[in-house]
This record gives C-alpha cells, sequence and structure tokens, in this order.
C-alpha cells in the first residue's frame, strides 16, 4: 500500500511482537508502518513455548486456525535431581481449562510468525518495509521522523505519532532513545540443540519434557511439535562455545540418548541467557517491547508470551488515545504494568534457573532435599500458570481478581458451543452472573451503555457448558467482572453499589 506521509504508530522489527502489534493496531483502523531489517522470517526454531493467554490473543486475530496445524499440547515437565531422583513435576492446570484452551503448548516458530506477518501484511491500514533499517529518531511535539536506510543504501524519512521498538536484544529503537537494560543478575552459557528425531526412534527419548538438574551439566529437555525435540545444555567452566557447537561435541552430549543416525540436526547454537529489564519503557513518544525491553532465561517459555503481552498491553492504549477515546496518561500505564510484572517473572523464573544451574554436588543436594521437602517427602507438584504472575499495579481496581487474567468460557450457541470471545468480541467487557443480576438491571445505567455486556446464565443469558465463569464467581463472590481489551480484570463487584463505584473508576482516563 501508499501510506499516509504522517502515520499513526511506527513499529521497528516484525518479530512475533512486531507481527502482533501490526496487526491488532491495524485492525483498530490505526495506519501502521513496520519497519524490518530483514527480508524474510528466520528459518530456525527460537521460541518453542506459548500458553493459553497468547492464543487467545492470536484467535482474537482470527489466527487460531491458521496458527493450530503447528501448535501441540505442552508435556509435563519432569526434574530430576542429582541422583537422578524426580524432585518436581511441572503441569498445566486441570480441565476444564480457564482460558478455553490447553493452557500450555508448544510451537514450531517459523510458520507461526510468518502466518503473523502474511495476517498483519494483508491489512490495508498497514504499510511492512522489508530490509529498512532505522538510522535516527527525532522527537518533536507531535511525532517522531525516523530516519531509515534501505537494502540498496537509500535514505529517507517517515514520521509516525508513535514509535514501538520491537527491534529485539540489541535493539536500535532502544539505543537511539537512550534506555539502558538493569542486569538482575543471571549470565550462563548455554548451548541449544534442535533435532528431528525418526518417527522410529522417539522411544529412545524421554515421553515428558524434563530438567536433569545434574551438578557436571545441568540439561533442560523438551518435546516439540511432531518429531523436534530440543535440549538446552549448559556449558561447564572452560568449554569454547565454538568448539561445543560443532556436530561433533553435539553428538557426544547426545550420546545419552540418541546417535547422528537417528535424527537430523536442525540447529546447534551458543547463549548466554541473561535476566535483563529495561530501566524505562516509554521516552516521549517511542516505546520498547519483546526482547528490547527484557530478555529472561527459558526455563518454563516465557520469552514469546512476554513480548505479545507488551503490545497486547500497549496497541489498545495507543488505539484509545489515537482516537481521542482516552487521554494521553493512559500510555503512562504501559511502563507501569508490564514492567512490574516482567520484572517479577523473570525473578521466578531467575531462581527456578538458579536452582537447576547449580553445580556443587552438596548445594544440589541440598537444594533436592529443600524441594522433596515441599512436597511433604515426595515430588513437588506446581503448574506453569502458578508462576505467572497477576498485574499489580496501573490501570485495575483493588477489589477481589483485579489484575488476573479473566476466565473464557465456552457458551452454547444454537446447537453447539462457542469460546466467548468469539460470541460477543473484544474491547471493554462487563460480565455478569445472571443468577444475581441481569442485563436488564444495567439497562439505564449510562457508563453500561459504552460496554459490550453478556450474561452469564440467569433468565436470558447465555448458557456455559462447564461453569468456568460461574465457578470463578463463586469463588470470587462477585456478581460482575469489567474486563480490559487484553483479558486483565480491571475489577469486580460485590453488589450493584459496587458495581457503579467500578464502572465509575474506570472512566480515569476517558476522555468522554
Amino acid at each position: 500500500m501508499t501510506g499516509p506521509t504522517l502515520f499513526d504508530v511506527a513499529i521497528v522489527g516484525f518479530g512475533p511482537s512486531g507481527a502482533v502489534a501490526a496487526a491488532q493496531l491495524g485492525q483498530t483502523g490505526c495506519s501502521v508502518v513496520v519497519l524490518e531489517r530483514g527480508d524474510k522470517v528466520y528459518e530456525l526454531p527460537r521460541a518453542i513455548a506459548l500458553d493459553h493467554e497468547i492464543l487467545r490473543h492470536l484467535d482474537g486475530l482470527g489466527l487460531h486456525d491458521t496458527v493450530m496445524p503447528y501448535i501441540e499440547p505442552f508435556t509435563d515437565s519432569e526434574h530430576f535431581g542429582a541422583q537422578g531422583q524426580l524432585i518436581r513435576r511441572i503441569s498445566m492446570v486441570p480441565a476444564p481449562y480457564p482460558q478455553g484452551y490447553t493452557p500450555n503448548m508448544v510451537f514450531s516458530q517459523p510458520p507461526v510468525e510468518a502466518a503473523m506477518r502474511d495476517l498483519a501484511a494483508g491489512l490495508g491500514t498497514v504499510d511492512v518495509r522489508l530490509n529498512h533499517q532505522v538510522m535516527a529518531l527525532a522527537e518533536s511535539e507531535d511525532r517522531v521522523r525516523l530516519t531509515v536506510r534501505d537494502a540498496a543504501g537509500m535514505q529517507s524519512d517517515i514520521e509516525a505519532r508513535y514509535v514501538i521498538g520491537c527491534d529485539g536484544a540489541s535493539s536500535t529503537v532502544r539505543q537511539l532513545a537512550g534506555i539502558r537494560l538493569d542486569d538482575l543478575i543471571f549470565d550462563e552459557p548455554w548451548l541449544v540443540v534442535d533435532v528431528l528425531v525418526n518417527e522410529d526412534k522417539l522411544d529412545l527419548v524421554p515421553a515428558c519434557s524434563a530438567q536433569f538438574c545434574e551438578p557436571e551439566r545441568p540439561i533442560s529437555y523438551i518435546i516439540g511439535p511432531k518429531t523436534h525435540r530440543r535440549w538446552e545444555i549448559m556449558l561447564t567452566p572452560g568449554e569454547d562455545p565454538m568448539q561445543m557447537q560443532t556436530p561433533e561435541s553435539v553428538w557426544n552430549i547426545l550420546s545419552r540418548w540418541i546417535t547422528p543416525e537417528d535424527g537430523t540436526l536442525w540447529r546447534a547454537a551458543c547463549y548466554r541467557f541473561h535476566a535483563l529489564v529495561a530501566d524505562r519503557w516509554r521516552v516521549g513518544r517511542i516505546f520498547v517491547a519483546g526482547d528490547a525491553a527484557h530478555q529472561q532465561p527459558p526455563f518454563i517459555g516465557q520469552g514469546m508470551c512476554q513480548g505479545v503481552r507488551d503490545v497486547t498491553n500497549l496497541a489498545w492504549k495507543l488505539s484509545e488515545v489515537l482516537k481521542g477515546q482516552s487521554d494521553h496518561r493512559l500510555l503512562d500505564t504501559y511502563e507501569t504494568e508490564r514492567k512490574a510484572h516482567v520484572t517479577a517473572l523473570t525473578g521466578r523464573i531467575k531462581a527456578i534457573g538458579e536452582a537447576i544451574c547449580i553445580q556443587d554436588v552438596e548445594r544440589a543436594a541440598a537444594r533436592d532435599a529443600e524441594i522433596l521437602a515441599k512436597g511433604g517427602g515426595k515430588p513437588l507438584e506446581v503448574t506453569r500458570q502458578d508462576i505467572v504472575p497477576p498485574l499489580t499495579q496501573g490501570l485495575i481496581d483493588r477489589s477481589a481478581a483485579a489484575g488476573t487474567l479473566a476466565p473464557q468460557p465456552w457458551v452454547r450457541q444454537g446447537d453447539d458451543f462457542e469460546l466467548l470471545d468469539r460470541v460477543i468480541g473484544h474491547g471493554w467487557r462487563l460480565i455478569l452472573d445472571g443468577r444475581k443480576i441481569t442485563i436488564a438491571d444495567l439497562k439505564d445505567h449510562p457508563d453500561a451503555a459504552r460496554l459490550t455486556l453478556a450474561q452469564i446464565g440467569g433468565t436470558g443469558g447465555l448458557e456455559e457448558r462447564d461453569a468456568v465463569m460461574s465457578g470463578w464467581f463463586d469463588a470470587t463472590g462477585s456478581i460482575a467482572c469489567l474486563i480490559r481489551p487484553d483479558h486483565y480484570v480491571y475489577g469486580t463487584a460485590l453488589s450493584l453499589l459496587d458495581l457503579a463505584a467500578l464502572l465509575a473508576g474506570a472512566r480515569a482516563y476517558k476522555t468522554n
């Protein structure tokens, strides 16, 4: 497309975070230009895990059916101690699933990322420019000018009201904006190996994802889609990363399970696992997101998830501000919410990683004993979603469940059941417990008229398949739940009086 001279948003980087941001903004009618220095999707696997929150966002974009062929449920992850004993099992929450999808999944990044890009590029509101590198940023009162260079070396200027840097760990946008990364003190060298195991040899490798917390060499093992298996292998002091990623060295380590005749080496690359968070996420009209804003060890597979959470948090706020629906101060809540959330989750991931990485025999034995003690002498049972924290500050109320991810039930549509988002849409939603309050009770409420209303149960309400929402109402003691466009609970109400105060509070940044 031939874009306007002034775009609403310029997105730098077209990986998963940039593609989701472009699609979300473009679908709300914002004009977007995407600047990507590469010319195609990276063909080798990188991210391997996503969760139900992220799939809910992809479903909201209309990508569910396109990406599901490349997604499978995440197996439980079993942690084995220094003596090979099972000490911990990390699993998913049981059915019925709170978001309507399998809570934890593995996926193949190249085709899923390609689907994200295709969706964004196909929108008439989005202008994708590959082989374009940002050279300079200059902010003025109402816009940012980006100086870019194309593959031919030609420079030109592009203007946008806002800029989002989704351009990875070495982010040019972050550096040009003068944003630094705070080190949360985790720096370990690891070798990441991806293998396509021959189908008739799959019985040679573990049938469950695993953490081998062995002092001599900690190893993570992940079951990916189909025959894809990943090993993340900690390097020991003195080992040369370049030497360790050679096929000879890789197969030597994997000989514990398989040989070169049992599969195809897809990728072997050494990385340093870091725990870093940007000190600022916004400088004027410039924002950073994804790996440009944070990096964390991969031990529970939240890297890409965090980036998608970032842009989903930011996109609806930018859209509301650009359309004049909310005051520009709403954009300050992006850093407030996401920085605290990322820092908390990174701290939890770091703690898991530090325990896995213990290479002292005595400390490893003490770790194993402590974990088993927490499980009452048995392997400790943990769910992955217990590890992901809620929002604790920003645009949320102080009521029960505020800042948590809102549940999504399957509700009856004719002779079948459908996910609630597909029935009522997105945006700000007020969900009512139809056993205690009905939509008719709010017919004269001016704030309710601005929201999408849904009644679960009761006379005239939507019928649930699995009592996910009604069970949630019972657990929180609430009669209504106000949900933000990014599916986080703004707040809940215990009574009609509470509900009036809840709706009034949500107007904090509204301009009309």
